[in-house]
């Protein structure tokens, strides 16, 4: 899922619901000024299981933080060249996000078979 609104106000990049309903966020970064300039990725954490950086080749991987994963990604793939430190989610935050996921998912699907329909926001 890209461009989920969490609850915490953030918007995270991509959002992937894995086995055992295990949540990781992936940030997306285009370059050392995107990386710098960006001050929010801790605010993720707290809604994931596991959290990773995307990168495209070019971008230098030794400034991204050693505790999170890393994804190096191009036109014709990715891969994680480092894997992400888990931090388990409380069970309530974990239901919060897959409802969230869930509501995001049907809504998207929605807008797909009637583009004319409103997203419902309760």
């Amino acid at each position: 899922m890209t461009e989920l609104p969490l609850s915490n106000g953030r918007r995270a990049d991509i959002v992937a619901l894995c086995l055992r309903s295990r949540l990781l966020i992936v940030e997306v970064k285009s370059s050392v000024a995107d990386f710098r300039a960006d001050s929010k990725w801790p605010d993720y954490r707290a809604h994931c299981d596991e959290f990773y950086f995307a990168i495209g080749p070019e971008t230098p991987a030794d400034i991204m933080p050693d505790d999170a994963g890393l994804i190096i990604a191009d036109a014709y793939g990715a891969h994680i060249v480092r894997p992400a430190p888990e931090h388990r989610l409380a069970p309530a935050t974990r239901r919060e996000m897959l409802v969230r996921f869930a509501r995001a998912a049907a809504d998207r699907l929605h807008q797909l078979h009637d583009p004319d329909a409103r997203a419902t926001d309760d």
